[in-house]
């Protein structure tokens, strides 16, 4: 896809992937709204921040008012990498915080994709890009709750890719490997690390499959860090 003028829709953008998602769009030219609860500290000409919580359908449905006024109503991409985990055992999860998660990473999906594939489908074009997680193909112990909602993610992909493709519309889900974000704030025993992959590492990934030919489709892509614990010692 061509993406200078066009319009992006990312979630999730006040720091992480999010944000270095944005950065990227915005270099190639892309007009971009960025959804959030927290505005990152970014100013640039094409970029727009809407407060939006995708816990939300009303927050949601507010934002893509807001955008498509401001912006056009065409919206080509959409990036849905809002999300979050707490960690827990299984029985020791509290019922709220696996609401959250749910919440946060299955439901906000639904309300945000739901409102952009209909003018996706009546132009033939348009890619949706969600966040999944290593967790989304495999057990996680303590992570339970986050891995349900992550595999959620991964089955909701593939059902969609497969709705939508004959109408020009790709679906690309993306399982990162631990990438050094805010993400592990809360988890004591997997602190962030220079060893984890950036951010940006992760924005290429999904720019490399937006610019991809048309009729060429990234449904799953998985990445890690080459070495987690760092190089080996000799």
């Amino acid at each position: 896809m061509e993406l200078k003028g066009k319009i992006a829709v990312v979630t999730g953008v006040s720091h992480g992937i999010g944000l270095a998602t944005v950065k990227a769009l915005l270099d190639k030219g892309m007009v971009v709204a960025g959804w959030g609860r927290t505005a990152p500290k970014l100013k640039h000409e094409n970029f727009h921040f809407y407060e939006c919580d995708v816990r939300f359908p009303e927050s949601v449905d507010q934002a893509f008012g807001k955008t498509i006024a401001k912006l056009g109503v065409h919206v080509s991409v959409l990036v849905n990498n809002a999300g979050l985990g707490i960690p827990a055992n299984f029985e020791d999860q509290q019922i709220e915080d696996w609401r959250t998660m749910f919440d946060t990473n299955v439901h906000g999906l639904f309300y945000c994709t739901r409102l952009v594939l209909p003018g996706m489908k009546e132009q033939e074009e348009g890619h949706i890009v969600n966040i999944s997680s290593i967790a989304g193909t495999t057990g996680v112990p303590g992570m339970s709750g986050y891995a349900a909602t992550k595999h959620a993610v991964k089955g909701i992909s593939h059902s969609l890719y497969m709705e939508v493709r004959d109408f020009g519309v790709k679906v690309t889900c993306i399982y990162p490997g631990s990438t050094e974000t805010n993400f592990f704030d809360n988890m004591e025993s997997s602190p962030a690390s220079p060893n984890m992959m950036r951010p940006e590492d992760i924005a290429s990934t999904i720019l490399h499959a937006l610019e991809s030919h048309p009729n060429y489709h990234h449904v799953d892509i998985e990445v890690r860090p080459l070495m987690p614990k760092g190089k080996r010692k000799k």
